[in-house]
């Protein structure tokens, strides 16, 4: 596997990470033997980088990574998430950035983590209430502590990564990046490496939409949470369609899946990127994790960046509520 800088000054990780919170939550029926089994074939393949958050699953994610990597610590890069609040039901409750919250948060995902540190901890949303240098001194304590080594943001705006990093430095900024969700090139990829801030795009396959599983929507099992996501309901979905087929006709004539593709065009994009491909079973990890060797010309970009020009998504990233989270 490829390796990749994790920050200026973070460890070097598989160029491909793992994003696990479909293995407990949003994407159908989970299996955590299945789940366990892909991680470990994961870290067995080189990608070392696994992402969950304290939300997915209400902590059963971390509790289910914390069991996976039990004897295997050392062979793992391990990043999660604090600031979505849930109550015991799922509920969502909000985001807190506050101080005190920090500590809290921090400490609640080391025993479900079942560690003595997080590698890489962000703040999963902005809190708009809470400035975030209150946020980010608090995370810094951590650092301090020995309870975290290194910080991340995660859907930031370039202003607030800057101000962030005022107070400590920042690793990584996460934030969804494909070929139907473009927005962060400009502004936002151009701080990250001004800053020297590694960019880890999570959703890279279109969550999933890119590899051309989903024909139609009856295509979505019915306990899945894209059954109602903006961008697979309705003439979002049928326009998405076409964009979808563009990729695997590209990839029928390079020989590689659309999955593979639309990755090799992430990995591609800059070596400062590093895409966290979600799954829950080790055929579609083995799948994912050979676009390292998928290999695009200019030409192929060119073809690609023509099909997905920024914008020609049908539908936005989240409902309303989501997307007033997000670019704070």
């Amino acid at each position: 596997m490829e390796l990749r800088k994790l920050g200026k000054n973070g460890p070097s990780v598989g160029a491909l990470g793992l994003g696990c919170m479909g293995m407990s939550e949003f994407y159908g029926a989970a299996d955590d033997n299945e789940s366990i089994a892909t991680i470990n074939r994961a870290l067995d393949l080189g990608c070392t980088l696994l992402d969950t958050a304290d939300m997915y699953g209400v902590g059963r994610n971390e509790e289910l990574v914390g069991k996976a990597i039990k004897s295997r610590r050392n062979d793992v890069v391990l990043a999660t998430k604090f600031g979505n609040v849930r109550g015991p039901a799922g509920e969502f409750l909000g985001v807190n950035g506050r101080p005190n919250y920090v500590q809290a948060a921090c400490e609640a995902s080391l025993k479900r983590l079942g560690v003595d540190h997080i590698d890489l901890y962000y703040q999963h949303r902005v809190d708009p209430g809470t400035p975030i240098e209150e946020t980010v001194g608090a995370m810094a304590q951590l650092v301090q502590q020995g309870k975290v080594r290194y910080l991340g943001l995660s859907e930031a705006a370039s202003n607030t990564i800057r101000r962030a990093s005022a107070v400590h430095e920042i690793t990584a900024l996460q934030t969804e990046y494909s070929l139907w969700s473009r927005d962060p090139e400009g502004d936002l990829l151009e701080t990250c490496h001004a800053l020297g801030i590694a960019f880890v795009a999570y959703s890279p396959l279109g969550r999933g939409f890119l590899t051309g599983r989903f024909q139609t929507q009856e295509d979505i099992p019915a306990d899945d949470w894209r059954r109602n996501h903006p961008r697979f309901t309705g003439e979002h979905f049928e326009q998405n369609l076409r964009l979808a087929e563009a990729v695997k006709a590209l990839a029928d004539e390079l020989g590689c899946t659309a999955s593979q593709l639309a990755l090799a065009w992430v990995l591609a994009r800059s070596n400062e990127i590093i895409p966290i491909p979600g799954t829950k079973r080790i055929k579609y990890l083995e799948e994912n994790l050979k676009a390292v060797n998928v290999h695009l010309t200019p030409g192929d970009s060119d073809r690609l960046e023509a099909a997905f020009p920024l914008g020609v998504t049908s539908g936005e990233r989240y409902h309303v509520q989501g997307m007033k989270a997000i670019n704070l």
